[in-house]
This record gives structure tokens, C-alpha cells and sequence, in this order.
């Protein structure tokens, strides 16, 4: 009776387990490390160990908590890491308890700050990565991206006496919120007078990476995660201060800090706000020595224009299982959509936008490549969304990736980009919406 409750407990390791010993079955893996990483969207808890790990999980509701037992493990310092790495600001974890509930089982307890819907699995080893168990605790109460942008806009609009002018007023009206009202002098609110415009223009930028995927490493130690976050957030103050034609622009991003974003979570949440660009800034490491010069890449249904951009869509398409996407989740009706309203239009829209852009970016450092690039980037497949790919330069390189850090450099590209962005819609001006202020 007891072999076959050992056996049962051991069946969660997979074929995996058979290939260890009988004294490294009794004591287990070895942990690597322990990290952290909240988010608004979900916060996710990684433990990675030099073989797969055999364990239980029960959620209790009420008061919010998650316990793991991992069997076959001893109670070590990289266990108890857990405890100090939650910070204050995480959005779902209130704290971490470790100890040994057994002799073989070492219990973690996860208090938490609200209900979650727990999404616990492995990942075999992957570069840079050995096994990983991970947690990912996503909130019952789904941030709602839409309402994301709706708070930015609000909390831009705290630190403006023109409240009554938002261009956000037809996205506030359909959540049935209202710009917060403030005490203001008769003047003031005179002067405070909305004035027409013909709709907001949304811009999704798409910094690369993120979390347990760094993306490229520069041979200086440079993430290729950290410098596209600083390029993204330099690009979205410059398109919250811009309109087109009379048209306002705002900014929303997938992430505004380091986490793991799925590439099929990208592109949802560039439908979900409505955007009319996405925009996905990378940059990233070559099979060639010293590569040099940004890139432009858009979508192709028919192959790659080239085989390095098809080497560089099959990098980048890996991302998810360095990130450590749940492969066993999958969201088949907009998996399908995706796939079968990718249109021509949309194409032929995104090498138009990459033409302008790249154009600017010319303007301020070499080009790799002097044409907007093809192939099957998983994360430009919105549809009716003109959708391209920024390699802002490559990282591998060691002058550029100096250039990469430096602040000046990342707000030429900033510059750069929105300029093409303007000189793209000054062409192609948004489609009407049926929402208008």
C-alpha cells in the first residue's frame, strides 16, 4: 500500500523521473533558484531545480491562499529566498511561508491579497533555464487593458486643469466612468471647453521580452529586455504629447515592466483596446559576428523575404518557451482568428508604416537591411492591425550595444519612431470609428 503511494506521489516527475537514481529519487532535485515576478496582469513565482520536481497543489478561497507540497526535498536556503522576495507593491502576493512539513515534503504557502486563478506547471530545460516549476497567479478580477489605458489617461488628467477636454471621454462613457471632478476657479472652467476632435489614434507598443526571458544578451551583460522597456516608455511619453491632424495619439503598452507577456497575450491585448499600430520593439543578437543597423520586420503569410529574417522570426517566436509561456492553456477561438484574418490590407498597411519608420531611423544610424522585411512573426498577426517589428540595432554587437544603454541613443530612437509613426498616419489617416467625441 505505502510502495503505491509512493509511486503515485513520484507519477507527477514524468518519464523524466526514470532516468534518476534510486538515492537521487529519495532526496530529490537540487533547487537553482527562486525568483519573483509581480505584475498587474498576473505575478508568477519560478523555482528552478536540476531535475523535475514531483508535487502537489491545493488552493484554499477563503482567507486566499496556495499550498505546495513538493515531495522528495529537504528544507534548503534557496527554499527560503521565497520569504524575502515579495515586495509590498505585489498586486497578489501578501507573503510566502516555508517550512518542512514531513520529513520528504517541504511545504510552501502562498498568502495572498486577493482571489487568483492558479495556473501551476513544469518546463523542461531550456537555454538559459534547467527545469522550472512555476506559479503563475492571475487575479478572479482580470485587469481589463481597456480600463488600463482608461486609468493612464486619469492619472494624466489629476495633473491637468483641462479635465473636460479628454479625447479619452467616449472610452471613459463606455465603462461608465467619469473624469475624476475637481475644485476648480470659474476661469479655469471657462476656459475648460471640450473641443471636437474626430477620435483618439491607439498605438500599442510591444517591448520585447521581459521576465524570466531576458531576450539577447550583450557580451557586456546588457539585456535586451531592459533597453527596448526604456526605448518603449521614451516612445510613450512622446505619443501621449501628439496629435495627427487634430487627431490625438495614446499610447498603451503590453508591459510597463519586467515581466513574461505570451506572444498570443500581446496581440489579444492590442485587439482588446482597439489599437490601430502595434508596435514590437526588440533587439536582438545575430548568428554573424559584429552585425550592425536596425531592422524592420513585417508579417508574411507566403515565407520570408530572406533567411535571416527567417531565422530571426523562428528566434523570436521562441520566446515563449524561454518566458515560460502555459502551453497547456490555449485560447483556441483567437488562436484562430489570428490565423485566419491576418489580410493582405493589414500587410500591405504594416510595410507601409515599416517604410516611414525605417526611413527616420536611417536618418540617425545605419540600416541593416534598406527595405522593410517579411516573415511569420507570431506577434503580428492582429488583425485589421498594422503590425512591425523593431530591431532598434543588435545587441551582440559591442559598439551597439553601448549605444543601446545610452540615454541619448534611445531617445534618437524614440524620435525616430514617432516621427514614422506621424509621417504613416499623415498618409494613411486612422478609419473612422463608430465611438466619436
Amino acid at each position: 500500500m505505502k510502495r503505491r503511494q509512493a509511486l503515485k506521489q513520484l507519477s507527477g516527475a514524468g518519464v523524466a523521473l526514470l532516468t534518476l537514481g534510486r538515492a537521487e529519487i529519495a532526496w530529490g532535485a537540487s533547487i537553482v533558484a527562486v525568483r519573483m515576478w509581480p505584475s498587474p496582469d498576473y505575478s508568477r513565482v519560478t523555482i528552478e531545480s536540476d531535475a523535475a520536481l514531483t508535487y502537489t497543489e491545493t488552493f484554499v478561497p477563503d482567507p486566499p491562499r496556495l499550498a505546495v507540497d513538493i515531495q522528495n526535498m529537504s528544507l534548503n536556503p534557496a527554499l527560503k529566498e521565497l520569504v524575502s522576495k515579495v515586495v509590498p507593491d505585489d498586486p497578489n502576493i501578501a507573503g510566502v511561508r516555508v517550512g518542512q512539513f514531513s520529513s520528504t515534503v517541504v511545504r510552501l504557502v502562498f498568502d495572498l491579497k486577493q482571489p487568483v486563478n492558479p495556473q501551476v506547471f513544469s518546463l523542461n530545460p531550456i537555454a538559459p533555464y534547467q527545469n522550472r516549476l512555476v506559479f503563475d497567479l492571475y487575479p478572479v478580477a482580470a485587469v481589463d487593458p481597456l480600463e488600463q489605458l482608461i486609468a493612464q489617461r486619469l492619472k494624466q488628467l489629476e495633473n491637468s486643469v483641462a479635465a473636460a477636454a479628454d479625447p479619452l471621454g467616449d472610452l471613459l462613457a463606455e465603462r461608465g466612468l467619469s473624469a475624476p471632478v475637481k475644485s476648480q476657479p470659474p476661469k479655469a472652467q471657462a476656459a475648460a471647453k471640450p473641443q471636437k476632435t474626430d477620435r483618439i489614434i491607439v498605438v500599442t507598443l510591444d517591448p520585447g521580452h521581459g521576465g524570466e526571458d531576458p531576450g539577447a544578451i550583450g557580451p557586456g551583460g546588457t539585456y535586451e529586455k531592459d533597453v527596448v522597456l526604456q526605448i518603449a516608455l521614451k516612445l510613450r511619453d512622446r505619443i501621449n504629447q501628439t496629435t495627427v491632424n487634430g487627431n490625438p495619439l495614446r499610447a498603451f503598452m503590453t508591459r510597463d515592466a519586467d515581466y513574461f507577456v505570451p506572444l498570443q497575450s500581446r496581440v489579444k491585448k492590442a485587439l482588446r483596446v482597439d489599437s490601430d499600430l502595434l508596435i514590437s520593439i526588440h533587439a536582438d543578437a545575430f548568428y554573424t559576428p559584429r552585425p550592425q543597423g536596425a531592422s524592420i520586420f513585417a508579417l508574411s503569410t507566403k515565407g520570408a523575404t530572406s533567411a535571416a529574417a527567417r531565422w530571426m522570426a523562428s528566434k523570436e517566436n521562441a520566446a515563449d518557451l524561454v518566458g515560460g509561456a502555459n502551453q497547456e492553456i490555449k485560447d483556441t477561438q483567437v488562436s484562430q482568428a489570428i490565423i485566419d484574418m491576418s489580410t493582405t490590407a493589414q500587410i500591405k498597411d504594416s510595410l507601409r508604416l515599416g517604410d516611414a519608420m525605417l526611413g527616420e531611423l536611417g536618418r540617425i544610424g545605419n540600416l541593416h537591411k534598406p527595405r522593410v522585411e517579411q516573415a511569420g512573426f507570431a506577434v503580428l498577426k492582429a488583425p485589421d492591425v498594422p503590425s512591425v517589428l523593431v530591431e532598434t540595432a543588435f545587441i551582440s554587437n559591442p559598439d551597439e550595444e553601448k549605444r543601446l544603454r545610452s540615454d541619448a541613443y534611445q531617445t534618437q530612437v524614440a524620435d525616430a519612431l514617432l516621427k514614422g509613426i506621424k509621417r504613416y498616419f499623415e498618409s494613411n489617416p486612422p478609419l473612422a470609428r463608430s465611438r466619436q467625441i
